[in-house]
């Protein structure tokens, strides 16, 4: 590729610019409300919920959901159906089809999806304004000012239309930005509350003096987490690859020795994602329904242990599930066997696959265990600590996955662009290449 001559000429200073730009408009959008609501009783209401619906939503929001914004949906019309689509695709044999026919069918996969999303969209909308006309702030007042079919079907189209938008702007970031557009837009949201997070410590050090040693207990903690997710989304299994001697071309290629990394967790944020995702369903309807009440009821809110027990069943479902999907050990078996390569004492083909199967396995529950850890762990050290963790383990997840894998890319459109002094700064600058030199 040629290299442009000015700075702003640089393509990764332009994806990156950008990216930002797409951010930044995602957030103003956060903050325009749909008409017709009283933004203080919404914000009493709001400041009730704690750990119920607004705390689920507005994590994959941006606290637009608090706002009831017209980007209230967001990214959760797009993410169920990215779950409904890949479930059925196991079962549906035309979709299993279209799957295994490349680009094209990934292309149909995609239209499918989002066509699902924008029905998905619709019917989130008409329940989220339904329970907001039928919620009442802490002194009785009404939330939406004037309820009715009229604000209902203005409701469902603004947040729709808001979803959709969202879903576009993901989309656009991936193709002419920095990393994957949808888990961006998570990251943005999640960052969004980092003030009001540390804010909150501060409040609650300075009203109670006492808690010192709690706060200072769920910072140590916070940052024990930072490195640990840091620790494991970097780990990788080395799977030794050799390759006989092959005739590529007119030249004959000598035997040689690699590897096939694997990653550890290797569905990455996804699965933790997707699980709370269909667990913030149930959220929902106890929180619009005021069933917090019910003793049993509210143990399937955030933080007790009712939706912690079932976010490890999903969490262990979804790991597997989708590394299932990301790594085919026949595909790959098959793939090597036509290179000429194989595993140091494993016979190539069906004996491969299944070498690898078992190390995808192992790896996978592995990786599903740390997951589910960094999850649930965080509010039981909340309780032990007698402190709320308002930074959650999902969050942290999502956060410090989405960062790394940018940086990768970020690393990656520098090797692209011949940057090697950047990422290496003790090398000088690389020499200028002919059209004839392919080395990096």
């Amino acid at each position: 590729m040629p290299q442009g001559s000015g700075w702003t000429e640089n393509v990764l200073v332009k994806r990156l610019l950008f990216t930002l730009l797409a951010l930044l408009v995602f957030r103003i959008g956060v903050h325009i409300p749909i008409p017709g609501i009283d933004a203080k009783e919404l914000a009493l209401f709001a400041s009730q919920q704690g750990a119920g619906l607004l705390k689920i939503f507005n994590m994959f929001s941006g606290g637009a959901l608090s706002h009831f914004s017209i980007f209230s949906l967001a990214v959760m019309p797009y993410i169920s159906a990215s779950i409904i689509i890949q479930l059925m695709t196991v079962v549906v044999p035309a979709l299993e089809q279209m799957q295994k026919e490349g680009g094209v069918g990934r292309q149909k996969i995609t239209r499918i999806t989002r066509s699902l999303s924008v029905l998905l969209a619709l019917v989130q909308a008409y329940l989220l304004s339904a329970g907001l006309e039928a919620s009442r702030g802490p002194d009785g007042g009404m939330i939406v000012l004037d309820p009715g079919l009229s604000f209902r079907i203005m409701a469902c189209i603004l947040m729709a239309a808001g979803s959709c938008f969202v879903m576009w702007l993901g989309e656009q970031i991936t193709d002419k930005g920095i990393g994957n557009g949808i888990s961006l837009l998570i990251f943005a949201g999640i960052v969004a509350y980092l003030p009001s997070s540390a804010n909150t410590i501060v409040e609650m050090v300075k009203q109670n003096s006492g808690a010192l040693l709690g706060a200072i207990g769920i910072v140590a903690f916070a940052l024990f987490l930072v490195f640990a997710v840091t620790f494991f989304e970097q780990s990788y299994r080395k799977i030794p690859i050799h390759y006989a001697k092959r005739l590529v071309g007119k030249r004959v290629m000598s035997a040689q020795a690699t590897h096939l990394p694997l990653k550890v967790n290797m569905a990455g944020i996804m699965a933790a994602i997707f699980a709370s995702t269909i667990l913030a369903v149930p959220a929902t309807f106890l929180s619009f329904g005021n069933a917090a009440g019910n003793v049993w009821l509210a143990d399937f809110l955030p933080g007790h242990w009712l939706y912690n027990a079932v976010f490890v069943v999903l969490g262990m479902f979804f790991s597997f599930f989708y590394a299932s999907i990301v790594f085919k050990s026949d595909d790959v078996a098959e793939n090597l066997k036509k290179q000429n390569a194989y595993i140091p004492g494993i016979r190539p083909g069906s004996e491969t696959a299944e070498a690898l199967d078992t190390v995808v396995t192992r790896l996978t529950f592995a990786g599903a265990i740390y997951m589910n850890l960094i999850v649930v762990v965080p509010s039981l050290v909340g309780g032990t600590f007698s402190q709320q963790m308002t930074f959650g383990g999902t969050s942290l997840l999502i956060v410090v996955g989405v960062a790394l894998e940018a940086i990768r890319q970020v690393r990656a459109q520098l090797a692209t662009q011949k940057y090697d002094h950047l990422i290496f700064p003790s090398q000088t600058h690389p020499r200028e290449t002919t059209s004839n030199d392919t080395r990096l």
